[in-house]
């Protein structure tokens, strides 16, 4: 289950280049530490290394994603980017299965127009959070004729959670 959680759009984008810069230094650090441990280890002094060099980027590469994904997914540093990841996967998941719920929606599946306004209130918290103000401008008119569809089948509009299974259930109806 994913929830929608309020970000201040500036906060938001100060702690994720903060966030990048540390994963892109430590990167960096590794595959250039590992890049001359394998030369040294490995290598012919004056000879080619290149397979060395770019073995030891490979292996900086794989450990920085395993650092990332495993200790340090879960630290107050990379919240932001996580919570941002996890909305952008919410959202493809969703786009991905586009139009089986625009169908189920105009039969007024009640799964289909809650998944639909997750969709727009969490498109519109990442156009805002990645201040793309021209994307969101586009999205109005379809957002507000959703919504008083919405009010007008007594359902609620505040759809701030999202559960995967909702969308396994449209597929298979």
């Amino acid at each position: 289950m994913f929830e929608l959680k309020p970000c201040d759009p500036a906060t938001f984008r100060q702690q994720t280049r903060r966030s990048t810069l540390i994963v892109a230094v430590l990167f960096v650090a590794l595959a250039m530490l590992l890049s001359s441990l394998a030369v040294m280890l490995f290598g012919e002094p004056g000879g080619d290394n290149f397979r060395f060099n770019v073995g030891g980027v490979f292996a900086g590469v794989l450990i920085t994603v395993a650092l990332v994904r495993g200790p340090f997914w879960r630290q107050p540093w990379l919240a932001a980017a996580v919570y941002g990841w996890q909305l952008k996967r919410c959202l493809m998941s969703v786009t991905n299965v586009m139009h089986t719920i625009t169908e189920r929606v105009q039969n007024n599946d009640p799964t289909a127009i809650k998944v639909l306004r997750f969709y727009h209130l969490g498109l519109t918290q990442m156009h805002a959070l990645d201040a793309n103000s021209s994307a969101q401008a586009q999205l109005v008119g379809e957002v507000e004729t959703h919504k008083a569809k919405m009010q007008a089948l007594g359902i609620n509009t505040e759809q701030t959670q999202f559960d995967p299974t909702w969308l396994d259930a449209l597929k298979r109806a």
